[in-house]
C-alpha cells in the first residue's frame, strides 16, 4: 500500500513542534505493516541543506502560475518528495514566521502550493509512484484533500490529522479567486468560514476520515469548549472521526542509549539518573536543595498553561522545589518566568529557545515534567518523560489523560499510576497536584514504583501505527 503524507514539517530535518516529530516517526513505524509512506514536505534552505543527492523526478505549474520541482531524496529513513519552490519557501526565517517572529502574509499561498502538489502527485504526476491514500496533516496540508475532491479526484482516500484545530489556516475572501478553485469551493460545503477562507475548515469538509492524535482529543473537539468554532461541522463528521493517540521514536528517546545525557540507563537502574540531575542543575546554575526538581519543556503559551507554572513559581520554591525551564513564546510569559528566576537565583532557572540535546537532558535528570496545558491534543513531552522516569504532572485534557495514570490511592495500591492528573485548570487544583507530588516524592519508594512504572509504558508507535494501517485499508475496501 502506497500512502503519501503531506507536512509542513517532518524531524530531523525541519521541526517546530510535535507535528514533526510525528511525520517524522510514522512512516517509520508503518513500514512493519505493509505500508510505504512517502512524505512531501517544503524545500525550506533547512531541508535544502541536509539532502544528499536529491533527484529530480518532475517538473509542475503550481495554481498560481510558477513553475515548481520535485525531487526525491531518502534522508533518516524516511523517503521524501521535497517541493522545490525557492520563491515560496526560501526564505530567513522560520517555516511561518519571519526573522522578526511575525506570519509571511502569503503563508496562504505557500502552503496552498503544497497542497495543489499533494493533489497533483496524487493523479499520478510522478511517473513511477502513485499513492492509495493521501494523508494530510494540520492546516498547512488540509487543502490537499480539497484539491482532490474540487478537480475530479475525489475518489482517490484522503485523511485529515488534526494536530491542533486551535491553528486553522484562516484567510480573508479576497484569496479565493487565486486558489484556481470552482466558484461553488467557497460555500459553507466548501472552504468558507464566517465570510472568511479556512483551509483547515475545507479539508475537514472534503477528507474522506479525519483524525486527531488522541481518543480523549477527538472528543473534546465535538463541544464548544474545544471545537474552536468548528464543532458542529466535527459533530456532522463524527462517524468518520478517529482519535488515534500519538508515539515517540523509541530509538532517539531511550535512556540506555541516549547520547544528549550524562549517564545512561533503564528501568530498574534509577540510581544513575543522579548524575543527569546533577548535570542539569549544573546546566541551570542550580543548586540541590533536596527537594524534587521539575522541569518544564514546552512552548511558552497560555494554551500550555504557563502563567499557572509563573503564578505558582514562589510557591514551588518555598516548599522545597526547584523550576528548571527550558522554552520560547509569549514575551509576556517569557517575562514572568525570567523574572522569577531572578528572585530565586539557584532555584529557578529558565533558558529561553529550544535546545534539542538539552530537552533530553532535562527529561533524564529532573524529577518530574509540569505540563498544565489548558488543551492538549496529544502532547509528547509526558511520553518522554514516562520513557525517561520524569514523572508527569498533568492537566486531565486530551492526550495527557490518556497517557498518564493518576496516582490516586487505588492506583498507587495497585500499583499502576505513573503520574499526577488534575482539573480544573486552575492553579489551586494545579497547586494540589502539586502537594502530591511533594508527598510522594517524600517516599523514595514510592517515587521509585512511579518512575519504574512509567517507564514500563508503552509510548512507542506500534499500537499506533496498526490502528493507522487498519485505517488506511478499511479505506481502501471503501474504494
Amino acid at each position: 500500500m502506497n500512502v503519501l503524507s503531506v507536512a509542513s514539517e517532518v524531524f530531523p530535518l525541519i521541526k517546530t513542534g510535535g507535528l514533526a516529530d510525528v511525520t517524522g516517526a510514522l512512516p517509520l513505524a508503518l513500514d512493519g505493516n505493509g505500508i510505504r509512506m512517502r512524505t512531501l514536505l517544503p524545500g525550506y534552505p533547512a531541508v535544502m541543506q541536509q539532502l544528499t543527492k536529491p533527484r529530480k523526478i518532475a517538473t509542475l505549474t503550481s495554481v498560481f502560475g510558477d513553475e515548481m520541482r520535485i525531487l526525491a531524496a531518502q534522508h533518516a529513513g524516511l523517503d521524501l518528495f521535497v517541493l522545490d519552490a525557492p520563491g515560496y519557501f526560501d526564505r530567513s526565517g522560520g517555516p511561518y514566521v519571519d526573522t522578526t517572529g511575525k506570519d509571511y502574509p502569503d503563508n496562504w499561498k505557500r502552503f496552498a502550493a503544497l497542497s495543489h502538489a499533494g493533489a497533483e502527485i496524487a493523479r499520478g504526476l510522478l511517473p513511477d509512484w502513485t499513492p492509495d491514500i493521501v494523508h494530510a496533516h494540520d492546516w498547512q496540508a488540509a487543502m490537499a484533500p480539497v484539491y482532490m475532491r474540487y478537480t475530479g479526484l475525489g475518489h482517490i482516500p484522503s485523511i485529515v490529522t488534526v494536530h491542533n484545530l486551535a491553528f486553522q489556516g484562516q484567510f480573508g475572501p479576497e484569496i479565493f479567486p487565486e486558489l484556481g478553485l470552482p466558484a461553488q469551493a467557497f460555500s459553507i460545503e466548501g472552504l468558507e468560514y464566517y465570510g472568511d477562507v479556512s483551509f483547515l475548515k475545507g479539508g475537514l469538509r472534503t477528507a474522506w476520515e479525519v483524525t486527531t492524535v488522541s481518543p480523549t482529543y477527538a472528543q473534546e473537539i465535538r463541544t464548544p469548549e474545544f471545537g474552536m468554532g468548528l464543532d458542529g461541522l466535527i459533530n456532522a463528521r463524527a462517524s468518520e472521526l478517529m482519535g488515534i493517540v500519538n508515539g515517540i521514536d523509541t530509538a532517539v528517546w531511550d535512556p540506555a542509549t541516549d547520547p544528549h545525557i550524562a549517564a545512561n540507563y533503564g528501568p530498574g537502574a534509577l540510581r544513575a539518573r543522579s548524575k543527569n540531575r546533577q548535570a542539569l542543575l549544573d546546566r541551570f546554575g542550580l543548586a540541590d536543595g533536596g527537594g524534587p526538581v521539575f522541569c518544564v519543556v514546552s512552548r511558552l503559551a497560555w494554551q500550555k498553561g504557563i502563567d499557572l507554572i509563573a503564578e505558582l513559581a514562589d510557591w514551588i520554591v518555598a516548599e522545597g522545589g526547584t523550576l528548571a525551564v527550558l522554552g520560547t513564546g509569549d514575551q509576556g510569559l517569557e517575562g514572568a518566568l525570567l523574572a522569577a528566576a531572578s528572585r530565586h537565583r539557584g532555584r529557578v532557572g529558565v533558558v529561553i529557545g529550544y535546545n534539542e540535546p538539552l530537552s533530553h537532558l532535562m527529561q533524564a535528570g529532573a524529577d518530574a515534567i509540569l505540563i498544565p496545558s489548558r488543551f492538549e491534543p496529544c502532547g509528547l513531552t509526558q511520553l518522554y518523560g514516562l520513557r525517561y522516569g520524569c514523572v508527569p504532572i498533568v492537566a486531565r485534557t486530551g492526550g495527557l489523560a490518556d497517557t498518564v495514570i493518576d496516582a490516586n490511592e487505588a492506583a498507587l495500591s495497585a500499583r499502576v499510576a505513573t503520574g499526577f492528573q488534575f482539573a480544573p485548570v486552575t492553579a489551586d487544583a494545579f497547586r494540589q497536584a502539586l502537594r502530591r507530588a511533594f508527598t510522594a516524592f517524600r517516599d523514595p519508594k514510592v517515587w521509585a514504583r512511579l518512575q519504574n512504572q512509567g517507564m514500563k509504558s508503552d509510548v512507542s508507535w506500534k499500537r499506533s501505527a496498526e490502528r493507522y494501517a487498519g485505517l488506511y485499508s478499511s479505506l481502501l475496501a471503501r474504494v
